[in-house]
C-alpha cells in the first residue's frame, strides 16, 4: 500500500484507476500481504461495490457525476470516478479532473491568513478597518474573528450582487463591484459576535486582508506558502474567469426529463469560493493536519471553534466544521456553487478521510461522505447510519407516539407565519386532516407529538413548537433541527384581498443606494402586482400578508414601508443571508 504522493500523476483510463484502486483498499483493511488471496479479494470487492452503489445512478456516459477519494492513515485506499467530466465530449470523470469546490475553499483562505496571524502581520481581533479602511463605521466593530466564524453580522455579498441584478452563471461581477457593494451596507444582519449566520462576505473580505497585507493576490500567495509545499500542483484561486484550466470538469444543472446544461461561474471573486483542485490533491491537503508541514500552530488555528457574546459555543472553526457524528470527532466542510458540489469530510481520531468531488448540481456529497464513512467505520460509528431510520420516511416519528389534535386546533394553526430574521414565510395548511408545512419550496407533512409541538413526519429530528398569541403579541413558532433553532416564526394576519387602491399605492419605481442604484419596477397588470428590473421580465409578486409579498423569481421578501402620512415611500428587502435592505420610490 502506497503513501499519498503529492504531485502530478498519470492513468490511462478510468477502468485502470479502479482496478488499481480496488486492491489498495483491500490492502488498507489488512487484507492484502504478497499474493491477494481469493477470499480477501472478495471481502475488498464486497466493501468497494457498496461504495460504489451510492454512485450508481450517475455512473453512466449520460450524466454527470463526481470523483471520490477514500483516505486511511496517509494513504488513498479508494479513488474512482463516475459519470462524466465532458458529456458531449465523451470525457469520463476521473480522480484527477480538476472541480470547482465552492465554499470548501474557505479553508484555504483561512490558512493563508493563519499563516500572518503567525508572522505577527494580522491580529484576529483587529478591527477590519485597520486593514480596509473604506467598509462603514458600525455600532459595534467587526473584528478578523468575526470574519473567520462567520459572527460579523455581514450581509452576504452574493446574495446582494444576485439581488442587484448579477447573475451567477451569465455575469461577471468585478472584485470591485463586489467591495462597493459591501461597503454600501448601512446595516449588519445582526450584532457583531452575537449571532452564528453564515456569509460569504466574511471570507470574501479576508482574502483582501489576505491581499493588502502581503502585496500579492491569493492564488500567488496561496501558490507559495500552501499549494506547491504541499505538492498541490493541480490547484489554485482562480481569479480570471477566462483562464484555462486543464482537465476541468464542466458543471451542469439538470434539467427536465434527465437533461442537462452547462452550469459554470463568471465571477471573479476569491476567499469565499473559487479553488479548483482535484481529489488527489485535496488529499494531500488532508494529510497536512496530520504531518505539520505548513509549520507551527496553522493547523491548530484552523480548528479553532469560538464562543458568541453570550457565551454559547459555536461548531464553526476557521473555515472548517468541528462536531460529532455517530460519536465521533468529524473536521469537515461542504461546498455548492453553480453546477459543482463538494465535500472534505475527516475523522481526525480514526485517520480516514472522505473526499468527492461532483459536477452536478443535484448532487449531494456530504451525505454520500457519511455513507461512506458508515461503510468504512461501522466498528466504531454509535447511532443510526446516514440515510438510516432517523432520516428515512417514516409513518411516525421516533420517540412519542403521534397524538390525535382536534380538528380545529389544526385549523387555527394554518395561514402564513414569517421569519422574525430573514423575513422567510411558512406556510401551513391541512390535507386530508394532516397539517402541512410549506418552507423553501418544499412541502413537509407534519405529525403531532406533543402538545403544541409537531414534528416532520420524514425528519422526526426537526421539530415545530408553537406558542398560542398573548395579548398584545402575535402567536409565535421556533422551528429546530437538532437543538439548534434555526426559525423562530410570527403568525401573520389573515390575508385580505388587495384593493384596486392598494395595488396603485404599490406600484413605482423604486432604487436601492446599498444594491449599487439598482432600479425594481413595479406596476398592476390585470389585477397582479408585477415586478421587473435587469435581469427579471415582469414577474407576479405573491401577496403573503398586509404590504409584504414574495419574490419567487429571486427567492426573497419584500416589505413596503411608509412614511407619516401613510403613503408608500418604499421597500424593505430580505432574503436568506441578507435582511432589511432598502429600496426609496423615486416615482
Amino acid at each position: 500500500m502506497a503513501l499519498i504522493i503529492c504531485r502530478e500523476t498519470s492513468r490511462t483510463s478510468d477502468g485502470g484507476i479502479r482496478r488499481f484502486a480496488g486492491i489498495v483498499a483491500l490492502a488498507a483493511l489488512g487484507l492484502v500481504a504478497g499474493a491477494v488471496s481469493p477470499a480477501a479479494m472478495t471481502a475488498g470487492e464486497a466493501t468497494t461495490a457498496k461504495v460504489d452503489q451510492l454512485f450508481a445512478a450517475w455512473d453512466k456516459t449520460t450524466s454527470p457525476g463526481a470523483a471520490l477519494a477514500v483516505i486511511q492513515d496517509g494513504r488513498i485506499i479508494y479513488e474512482r470516478g463516475y459519470g462524466m467530466a465532458k458529456i458531449e465530449d465523451g470525457i469520463v470523470n476521473t480522480p484527477d479532473k480538476v472541480f470547482d469546490i465552492g465554499s470548501v475553499s474557505k479553508q484555504f483562505t483561512a490558512a493563508c491568513l493563519a499563516l500572518l496571524v503567525r508572522e505577527g502581520k494580522v491580529k484576529v481581533d483587529d478591527d477590519i478597518r485597520k486593514y480596509l479602511p473604506e467598509m462603514p463605521v458600525y455600532e459595534k466593530p467587526v473584528t478578523v474573528r468575526h470574519l473567520l466564524h462567520h459572527t460579523s453580522g455581514l450581509r452576504d455579498y452574493n446574495a446582494l450582487l444576485e439581488l442587484a441584478g448579477f447573475r451567477a452563471d451569465a455575469d461577471c461581477p468585478t472584485v470591485a463591484e463586489a467591495l462597493e457593494i459591501v461597503r454600501r451596507q448601512k446595516k449588519l444582519n445582526d450584532t457583531p459576535g452575537d449571532e452564528y449566520s453564515y456569509t460569504n462576505t466574511g471570507f470574501f473580505l479576508l482574502s483582501q486582508i489576505v491581499e493588502r497585507v502581503s502585496g500579492k493576490s491569493l492564488n500567488a500567495f496561496a501558490q507559495e506558502h500552501i499549494f506547491k509545499p504541499l505538492g498541490m500542483m493541480r490547484t489554485l484561486f482562480q481569479d480570471d474567469h477566462t483562464q484555462l484550466i486543464r482537465d476541468r470538469a464542466t458543471g451542469y444543472a439538470g434539467g427536465e426529463g434527465g437533461t442537462f446544461k452547462i452550469s459554470l461561474s463568471n465571477w471573479d471573486e476569491t476567499g469565499d469560493g473559487n479553488v479548483y483542485t482535484t481529489v488527489r490533491d485535496l488529499a494531500c491537503w488532508d494529510q497536512a493536519f496530520y504531518s505539520g508541514a505548513l509549520g507551527r500552530g496553522v493547523m491548530d488555528m484552523l480548528q479553532t471553534t469560538d464562543v458568541l457574546n453570550s457565551g454559547e459555543k459555536t461548531t464553526y472553526a476557521w473555515g472548517l466544521v468541528v462536531r460529532k457524528y455517530r460519536g465521533l470527532k468529524v473536521v469537515e466542510h461542504g461546498g455548492a456553487w453553480v453546477g459543482f458540489r463538494a465535500a472534505l469530510v475527516r475523522f481526525p481520531e480514526q485517520r480516514f478521510s472522505v473526499i468527492i468531488l461532483s459536477n452536478l448540481d443535484s448532487f449531494d456529497p456530504s451525505g454520500l461522505a457519511f455513507k461512506i464513512a458508515d461503510i468504512y467505520l461501522a466498528g466504531q460509528l454509535k447511532g443510526p447510519e446516514a440515510g438510516g431510520p432517523a432520516s428515512k420516511a417514516a409513518t411516525t416519528p421516533a420517540g412519542p407516539a403521534a397524538l390525535s389534535v382536534p380538528s380545529a386546533e389544526l385549523e387555527a394553526l394554518t395561514g402564513h407565519w414569517q421569519d422574525v430574521r430573514f423575513g422567510d414565510w411558512l406556510t401551513l395548511s391541512l390535507k386530508e386532516g394532516k397539517l402541512i408545512a410549506a418552507l423553501g419550496g418544499r412541502d413537509f407533512p407534519l405529525t403531532p407529538v406533543a402538545p403544541g409541538k409537531y414534528v416532520v413526519t420524514e425528519r422526526p429530528d426537526v421539530s415545530i413548537t408553537f406558542k398560542p398569541a398573548g395579548r398584545q403579541n402575535p402567536a409565535t413558532a421556533e422551528l429546530t433541527a437538532g437543538s439548534t433553532v434555526e426559525y423562530r416564526f410570527e403568525k401573520a394576519p389573515p390575508l385580505k384581498a388587495p384593493s384596486a387602491a392598494d395595488l396603485a399605492s404599490w406600484a413605482g419605481t423604486y432604487v436601492s443606494e446599498e444594491l449599487l442604484d439598482v432600479r425594481y419596477k413595479l406596476s398592476v397588470k390585470n389585477g397582479q402586482l408585477m415586478v421587473e428590473m435587469r435581469t427579471i421580465a415582469p414577474t407576479p409578486l405573491k401577496a403573503m400578508a398586509a404590504d409584504k409579498f414574495t419574490v419567487p423569481d429571486l427567492d426573497c421578501n419584500l416589505e413596503f414601508t411608509r412614511g407619516r402620512n401613510g403613503q408608500v415611500d418604499g421597500f424593505e428587502l430580505s432574503t436568506g443571508r441578507a435582511s432589511g435592505i432598502v429600496f426609496k420610490k423615486v416615482v
